[in-house]
């Protein structure tokens, strides 16, 4: 297995150098073997948010995150735009009566597919967080997640996407495993430390062998957390599409913070990890969000090796959450939104647009790695 500490970084000149050290350390690890940095890149915990990495044989909990299969899913409508200015009354109701934030949670889910897999009688820790990984079934949580309402713009005809050009109405949603995939995240990494015995700012990086029985355990549980992000996400879309009273055209999602099995040139199998990385192997479709006033890009990967078949996963933060919340304010954001024909039915000043990067300077530093062939406006925004 050939090593190297070299990797690619991409739009250089929009990442914070602490970003570019945290990712200096992750090349720097033993099973480390491939790297980039993607435009929207920012400080995180271990791997920064906006790293890939592949390692050989190996997974790190914290090159996941803690947010794990954390995901994007747009649902476009056979609804003619317009209905957002003829009837937001009405729609900004389902979208507050039919999501739920936080610790806010559905009172009738009951029953899932989910509750009924085996890792739940085989993996003792898995079980111990049942209870409230059945509570927070079709929920999304605080911080940057979002489900939107807006305009989406096929720019032209794809074979794969199967929509003609032209503006429909969808719904757009950004959320993940809730607290199960925080849980998973934070134990394995206790248990990769004290195998390791790792201690100061590298033991955020501690990785399991996928040989250990601790590997495939939490292997089998990132799983478990990705499939549970993907039915949170469903739910709130059906539930949506039922007060709506319409079926959708078209679904398309994807995950981020995840571990893949994948073979780069070469044909070796390695452990690709996404920490706020999208998927953009060759034909892959997915979405990388801006913000709740400027647009989400609906993208086809191109297959970028020098990338790990990656891109950015949305704008990437510029102010920290405590700095946001010390120089912005309210009052500028909501005249910011009334400008841009945003309606804001719930969030923070810390999800501000101003306290992200340029979505336009991120998507131009990555033009090698994916095309776009729609754009999504928000315009009936629910966070938190």
């Amino acid at each position: 297995m050939m090593k190297s500490e070299y990797y690619k970084i991409f739009g250089e000149d929009l990442i914070d150098r602490e970003a570019i050290q945290q990712m200096d350390a992750a090349m720097k690890l033993p099973i480390s073997v491939k790297g980039a940095l993607m435009p929207d890149a920012h400080v995180g915990y271990g791997l920064p948010i906006g790293g890939v990495l592949a390692t050989y044989n190996a997974v790190i909990p914290y090159g996941v995150g803690m947010d794990i299969g954390c995901r994007m899913c747009m649902s476009i409508y056979p609804l003619v735009p317009k209905i957002i200015e003829t009837q937001k009354d009405k729609l900004s109701k389902i979208l507050f009566e039919e999501t739920r934030f936080g610790f806010s949670k559905f009172e009738n889910m009951i029953e899932h597919e989910l509750l009924e897999r085996d890792i739940f009688r085989e993996i003792k820790f898995v079980n111990s967080l049942k209870d409230i990984f059945a509570k927070q079934l079709g929920t999304s949580g605080h911080g940057n997640h979002f489900v939107d309402m807006g305009i989406v713009e096929i720019k032209h005809k794809d074979d794969q996407l199967n929509l003609e050009p032209g503006s429909y109405f969808a719904i757009l949603s950004h959320s993940g495993s809730r607290h199960f995939g925080t849980e998973v995240c934070k134990h394995y990494t206790n248990v990769a430390k004290d195998k390791l015995q790792l201690s100061g700012q590298v033991a955020r990086l501690a990785w399991l062998d996928l040989d250990s029985e601790e590997g495939q355990e939490y292997w089998q549980a990132m799983e478990l957390a990705g499939d549970y992000s993907a039915a949170n996400h469903h739910i709130i879309h059906n539930r949506l599409s039922s007060a709506l009273g319409e079926k959708p055209l078209r679904r398309i999602e994807n995950h981020h913070n995840f571990a893949w099995k994948e073979k780069l040139v070469g044909g070796e199998e390695l452990i690709l990890h996404r920490k706020g990385a999208t998927p953009a192997n060759a034909g892959d479709l997915g979405i990388i969000p801006g913000t709740m006033a400027t647009p989400a890009f609906l993208i086809k990967g191109k297959g970028n090796e020098a990338s790990l078949n990656s891109a950015a996963h949305g704008a990437g933060r510029r102010l920290s959450r405590r700095k946001a919340k010390s120089v912005l304010n309210m009052a500028d954001l909501h005249s910011y939104l009334k400008e841009k024909g945003v309606e804001l039915l719930s969030g923070s000043i810390d999800e501000s647009p101003m306290a992200y990067k340029d979505i336009f300077e991120v998507m131009n530093q990555q033009k090698s790695l994916v095309d776009i062939i729609g754009l999504f406006y928000p315009k009936i925004v629910r966070m938190r």
